[in-house]
C-alpha cells in the first residue's frame, strides 16, 4: 500500500501474500515445515530468516504471518505475534518479559484465568503482584514503584465495565519506566487504540470480536518490533503458544467483517441499554456507552462509543438471574463474548465462580449479575426477548 487508508480497508487487504496461482482468498498453508533448496540455504535460514522466509509452523507461516501484519496495521503497531489462544497472550506477553524479583502493578478487576496467571503463577516464580483499584488513579501512582517493572490492565474490566484511563495510568507507570500493558478485548481495535493513547503492548482474545462467530481460539500480542520479535517471539515459539495457520485463516475472515459487526453490536448494545433504565426488576444496568455510567465522559473521551457488552443486575439475586436467563429465546448462555450471536452469561457460576466471595463483593460480582455480550441481531427481537425474559425473573 502506498498511501495510509482507512481502518476498515486495512483490516480486508493489509499484509495479504498470493502464491503463484494469485487467489482472492488468502491461502491456508497447513504445513508445520519448509524445504530448503540447498544445506547452505538451511544454515543462512537458521542464522537469519529473512522476512518472507518460514523455518517452523511453531516460528512462523505465510497464513499466520498475514494475519500478524494486518492486525498490526489495524492496531497501528510496530508488529505483532498471533498466539494460540487469548490466554496464551496475556500469559505469554507477561511472562515472557518479567522475572523473579520483578515488580507489577495491576488492576483488580480481572477475567479469573487472568487473575490466575497474577495470583498463582507469576508469583510462584517470584515476581511481587500489587492489585489496585483500576479507576482510582491515586491508587496507580501510590503503587507504581521505581522497581515496577509493568503495569497490567483491562481497558474495559470484565464483567462490571469499569473503564480504566489508559492515558493518565500509562503516564504514571511511564514515570517510572514501567511497561504498560493492556487486555482490550472489551474495547475492540474499533473503538479503541490504546498504543496511541500510551500503552506499550495490546493484547486482544481473537476468539473474541475479531473471530466473533464462535469457531476458534486465538490470541495477539501487539508492540513494538524489538519487543514482539526480541522478547515475545523467543519465548513463544519455544513454549509452543503459536498460533495454527487454520486458525490465522479464520482470523483474517474475521477481520474482514469486524468493523461492520462491532458497529452493529455497539447500536444493539446502546438501544438495549436505554430500554433498561429504570426496570423494576433491575438493581443496576451497567453500560459504558450510557450517559448513567459513571465514567461515560471517559470512554467518550476514549472510546467514543459504549462497546458490545453491558451487565445488568437482577434484584432477586441468583434465582432471578437463572429465571431471566432460562427465558431468553433469542441469545444462548454461554461464555464467551464478541459473537455474532447475543451471549448471557451468570459470572458469579461460571467465569469468575472460582474467586472467593469476598473477592466477588469487592468487584462488585453479585449473585444477580448478567453479563449480556450483544450480537447483530434486529435490535427489536433482542429489546422484546429481554423484556419477556425479565417477566420471568
Amino acid at each position: 500500500m502506498t498511501r495510509d487508508l482507512k481502518p476498515r480497508t486495512k483490516a480486508i487487504h493489509a499484509g495479504t501474500r498470493r502464491s503463484q496461482y494469485g487467489e482472492v482468498s488468502e491461502a491456508i498453508f497447513l504445513t508445520q515445515g519448509f524445504v530448503y533448496e540447498t544445506a547452505e540455504d538451511a544454515e543462512a535460514r537458521f542464522i537469519e530468516a529473512g522476512p518472507d522466509e518460514f523455518i517452523y509452523a511453531r516460528y512462523g507461516n505465510p497464513t499466520v504471518a498475514m494475519f500478524e501484519e494486518r492486525i498490526a496495521a489495524l492496531e497501528g503497531a510496530e508488529d505483532a505475534f498471533a498466539t494460540a489462544s487469548g490466554m496464551a497472550a496475556v500469559s505469554g506477553a507477561l511472562t515472557s518479559m518479567l522475572k523473579a524479583g520483578d515488580h507489577v502493578v495491576s488492576a483488580r478487576a480481572l477475567f479469573g484465568s487472568c487473575l490466575y496467571v497474577l495470583e498463582e503463577v507469576l508469583t510462584r516464580y517470584g515476581v511481587e503482584v500489587t492489585f489496585v483499584d483500576g479507576t482510582d488513579l491515586a491508587a496507580w501512582e501510590a503503587a507504581i514503584r521505581d522497581d515496577t517493572a509493568a503495569v497490567f490492565f483491562e481497558s474495559i474490566s470484565n464483567p462490571t465495565l469499569q473503564v480504566i484511563d489508559i492515558v493518565a495510568v500509562s503516564q504514571l507507570a511511564h514515570a517510572k519506566g514501567a511497561k504498560v500493558l493492556v487486555d482490550n478485548v472489551f474495547a475492540t481495535p474499533v473503538w479503541s487504540n490504546a498504543l496511541a493513547q500510551g500503552a506499550d503492548v495490546v493484547i486482544y482474545s481473537a476468539t473474541k470480536h475479531i473471530d466473533g462467530q464462535g469457531r476458534a481460539l486465538g490470541g495477539v500480542i501487539l508492540g513494538t518490533r524489538d519487543f514482539i520479535r526480541k522478547t515475545v517471539e523467543p519465548y513463544m515459539k519455544h513454549t509452543g503458544g503459536s498460533m495454527s495457520p487454520f486458525t490465522a485463516w479464520v482470523m483474517l475472515k474475521g477481520l474482514e467483517t469486524l468493523d461492520l459487526r462491532v458497529r452493529a453490536q455497539t447500536a444493539n448494545a446502546t438501544a438495549i441499554a436505554e430500554a433498561l433504565q429504570n426496570h423494576p426488576k433491575l438493581a443496576q444496568v451497567i453500560y459504558p456507552g450510557h450517559v448513567n455510567h459513571p465514567q461515560n465522559a471517559l470512554v467518550q473521551r476514549q472510546m467514543g462509543e459504549g462497546g458490545t457488552v453491558l451487565s445488568v443486575d437482577l434484584k432477586g439475586g441468583k434465582a432471578a438471574a437463572f429465571r431471566f436467563l432460562n427465558a431468553i429465546e433469542v441469545g444462548v448462555i454461554s461464555n464467551n463474548l464478541g459473537d455474532a450471536k447475543t451471549i448471557m452469561t451468570h459470572p458469579a457460576t461460571t467465569t469468575h465462580q472460582r474467586l472467593p466471595q469476598d473477592q466477588k463483593d469487592a468487584l462488585g460480582i453479585t449473585d444477580g449479575l448478567v453479563r449480556i455480550s450483544v450480537g447483530i441481531e434486529d435490535a427489536v427481537d433482542l429489546v422484546e426477548d429481554i423484556l419477556q425474559a425479565l417477566d420471568h425473573a
